[in-house]
């Protein structure tokens, strides 16, 4: 009887274990925690160039310093060494190895990355690289950007000078982060860089984006050896229909964000159920696109947030917990009033993992699957005891790992797991004002805090398992007898 059924049973339920060698990690990404933009040869990247528009991010915030992880190297590392992971997700800035996307390679900056790596290894934590993480080179934007298919053929070559330089010292590879949000916000939308608002240059960067990531796979398998795992993020997003009439709505809303990246990668096609000017003109399709594109990987990540429900309802009459579905008059996005939110106003949902995480399993079986990211934004601050407090986090993060013992429970080969983020960092457009670390960071000082989640999250890497319901029902037990926390904060100093 699993943990599950002694809880539906009556019972006390017990602290349920995770598999022997799950991977337990945590993300950051270059632009949101590095600093540095114009230090040792790095070139400009399009979040350069978007954070300095005005009015594109949150009282004018950029990247330019953000978490000064370029200098603080050691006492980063000290942090993932506190926290116990056994893996640490990061990606490789673009324009800080290629500065221009072509041509010269900067040496200096492979060096940091090598540097970092080496580091990683020598406190035993295994080093995943994503190697696009959205900065791509400026000069490369100019060129066309995503919307060409220039932008591939390039991508395909700093995917081989990453693997020539760096070989097997990297533990499993990502090629590409999200592409959905790259063509979502920053070509359709605008709301990431590079910030444009058109609809047939987002078609036409949905497939150069795949094709990229199916031209970087060939081109790591080329060169590195055959141990090396190859994968990409994805962050399939459930569509639900939340009263009668929306079935057809939610089957393409799906095709659209779920499916339009998804499918390419298991399947090799595009999902013809999806809005007709967000599948990508054949014109651009060449032979052979599609088989490189769903060329085996070796694993997929499964980036995850929030469900998302559909009704129809009255734009002229929102109700509460209902905002406007953009294109889609007469119909609204329902948010649950019962659920709670983080502070970008995402729901909290668990079950939403589970059922991402079984649906992808039905469709891809034996592919292995890790959650490549999962976090919570808060209002966090530091009190005046100097702890970070963030329970809503520590729920969160207990929440949506029942939720992933529930999906191995029921067949699925989830290998780990990784909490996004380590630490606060710059938000996208959001700027610094939306937390979702694990650390605190007061961005004037650069003081690195541990928050609560951080003590927890380590208890549960330590103990190999998730810690039970107390018996009343009402609050989870986040002890672990025993257990050490982290440190409660990290050196300021550079």
């Amino acid at each position: 009887m699993t943990a599950l059924d002694d809880r539906a049973s009556g019972g006390p339920p017990g602290d349920r274990t995770f598999p022997e060698g799950f991977l337990w990690g945590c993300g950051t990404s270059s632009y949101q925690i590095e600093g540095a933009v114009d230090e040792d040869g790095r070139g400009k990247s399009i979040w350069d160039v978007f954070a300095h528009t005005p009015g594109k991010v949150r009282r004018g915030d950029t990247g330019d310093v953000a978490c000064d992880s370029y200098h603080r190297m050691e006492d980063d590392l000290q942090l993932l060494t506190e926290l116990g992971v056994g893996a640490y997700r990061f990606s490789i800035a673009w324009p800080r190895v290629v500065p221009l996307g072509d041509g010269p390679i900067n040496q200096r900056g492979l060096d940091y990355y090598r540097a970092l790596i080496a580091e990683l290894r020598a406190r035993d934590i295994l080093p995943v690289v994503t190697i696009y993480h959205w900065e791509l080179p400026e000069a490369l934007e100019h060129r066309g950007g995503w919307a060409s298919r220039e932008t591939a053929e390039r991508f395909a070559e700093y995917a081989a000078i990453l693997a020539d330089a760096l070989g097997d010292s990297v533990g499993m590879w990502l090629t590409i982060n999200e592409p959905l949000q790259t063509v979502h916000q920053g070509y359709r939308v605008g709301t990431h860089a590079p910030g444009r608002t058109d609809p047939s240059l987002a078609a036409a960067a949905t497939h150069h984006i795949m094709l990229a990531h199916g031209l970087a796979l060939q081109a790591l398998r080329a060169t590195l050896p055959a141990t090396a795992p190859i994968g990409l993020a994805l962050d399939p997003q459930p569509f639900l229909a939340a009263g009668p009439g929306v079935e057809e709505l939610v089957v393409t809303l799906d095709a659209g964000h779920t499916r339009m990246y998804l499918d390419p990668v298991l399947h090799g096609s595009y999902p013809s159920q999806a809005p007709a000017d967000a599948i990508p003109p054949e014109v651009l399709i060449r032979d052979g696109d599609m088989e490189l594109i769903g060329a085996n990987i070796d694993f997929l990540g499964v980036n995850y947030y929030q469900p998302h429900w559909i009704r129809r309802g009255d734009w002229s009459d929102l109700r509460l917990g209902e905002v406007r579905l953009t294109g889609h008059p007469g119909f609204v996005e329902y948010l649950p009033a019962h659920l709670p939110r983080t502070s970008m106003d995402w729901v909290v949902e668990p079950d939403g993992l589970h059922t991402i995480l079984t649906r992808v399993a039905a469709e891809a079986p034996g592919l292995p699957l890790y959650v490549t990211e999962n976090g919570c934004a808060a209002e966090d601050y530091v009190n005046p005891d100097g702890q970070v407090n963030d329970y809503e986090r520590v729920d969160y993060i207990h929440g949506h790992l029942d939720a992933a013992l529930r999906a191995i429970d029921d067949g699925v080969d989830l290998r780990g797991y990784f909490y996004w983020s380590m630490m606060d960092n710059f938000e996208w457009g959001a700027g610094y004002q939306r937390r979702f670390g694990l650390y605190h960071v007061e961005f004037g000082s650069q003081q690195r805090t541990a928050k609560l989640s951080a003590g927890f999250y380590a208890n549960v890497i330590a103990a190999g398992e998730l810690p039970a319901w107390n018996r009343d029902g009402r609050r989870r037990d986040y002890s672990f007898p025993g257990l050490p926390l982290p440190a409660a904060t990290s050196s300021a100093s550079p």
